[in-house]
């Protein structure tokens, strides 16, 4: 009789291997494995992500090895980095080298919002600005809605902060541009981890990937902080009707008074509730102008299909012919009639 698969936790992937933590250790009391994945799950469209609630079977204890048999149900997906099972999002940026730029910041943050989990905003290197400007970062950022952590890994400062909201228990992700000091921070949460760090570069002022991958590192109890890949440019909401709803300075507006038409998009529109009185109006403007425009772009393509024997064409979806039905040319038929004379 075979073996009950085994649960656990994926905590990182590395190639088309995955590292599973088991709720319980086993034979030697091992407690990871490192894992590939049952044909069957890529056959029905299942792909693993670090944060996945899994079952293991096929375990070969000495070697450390398993298979991921059984992918349980998520409670949401952070779809870049790729987390699932998020129970909060850490935005991280950097208040200098690299210094902070209220456009990217804003599309991390909505990127963060589309979970619809909480969302923390910790501004690092903190000392590397004068105490006044923190401070200024720290009111202009609460006025959106985000009441802020500073923190600096090199002097401590604001770390003990965030160390209690990051014990708090579930998965937390860290993600942000390059080089705002992610990994930094967890080194300085937890020494013995000693991740790879890297200076931001002198010439063009931007984060260097120190890290490569997506992976979940323990706290306290209970508690998993993901550490991810940088990135620079987040992507924005593909309805452009949603996009208000992900700023908190928007939607308190709204909840105490209502535009006059239910599709306004808060551009001064008559009968707009909103105005542009308010901090992150051009930054809210650029993102609208920004995804009306990609919007367009893929109503013009006819946007993008991933469905097997079927190909674009204008704007519309047609059956991809099978290759043996194909007719041959009848240049390559006479060219193959006079290669074959004598």
């Amino acid at each position: 009789m075979a073996a009950e698969p085994l649960p656990g936790l994926v905590v990182a992937l590395v190639a088309n291997f995955c590292w599973v933590q088991l709720d319980q250790p086993g034979a030697d009391g091992v407690e990871r494995l490192l894992c590939t994945r049952r044909t069957r799950l890529g056959k029905s469209g299942q792909s693993i992500c670090v944060g996945d609630r899994v079952r293991v079977d096929g375990i070969d204890w000495q070697a450390g090895r398993g298979a991921v048999a059984v992918l349980e149900p998520r409670q949401g997906l952070l779809e870049r980095p790729a987390v699932a099972n998020v129970t909060r999002v850490v935005v991280v940026v950097a208040l200098a080298e690299p210094a902070l730029d209220p456009m990217q910041l804003t599309r991390f943050l909505l990127t963060a919002e589309c979970t619809g989990q909480p969302v923390l905003l910790v501004l690092s290197k903190a000392d590397c600005l004068p105490t006044a400007e923190v401070e200024a970062w720290l009111q202009r950022t609460a006025a959106w809605g985000y009441p802020a952590l500073a923190i600096s890994s090199r002097t401590g400062v604001g770390l003990d902060a965030l160390r209690q909201r990051l014990a708090e228990p579930g998965i937390a992700v860290l993600c942000g541009p390059s080089g705002v000091g992610k990994s930094s921070v967890l080194n300085a949460l937890r020494p013995e981890l000693g991740l790879r760090v890297g200076a931001v570069s002198g010439r063009l002022q931007r984060g260097r990937h120190t890290t490569r991958h997506v992976e979940l590192f323990a706290l306290a109890p209970g508690a998993l902080v993901a550490d991810t890949p940088g990135f620079n440019r987040p992507q924005l909401p593909e309805d452009p009707s949603l996009l208000a709803g992900l700023f908190p300075e928007l939607r308190q507006r709204l909840e105490q008074q209502r535009c006059r038409f239910s599709n306004c998009l808060h551009q001064e529109d008559p009968g707009c509730a909103m105005g542009r009185d308010w901090d992150r109006f051009p930054l809210y403007s650029q993102c609208l102008v920004d995804a009306l425009a990609e919007a367009e772009r893929q109503d013009r393509s006819g946007g993008r299909t991933d469905q097997p024997g079927l190909r674009q064409r204008g704007s519309r979806l047609e059956p991809r012919l099978d290759p043996s039905l194909r007719q041959g040319s009848r240049r390559r038929q006479r060219q193959e009639l006079l290669d074959g004379e004598p």
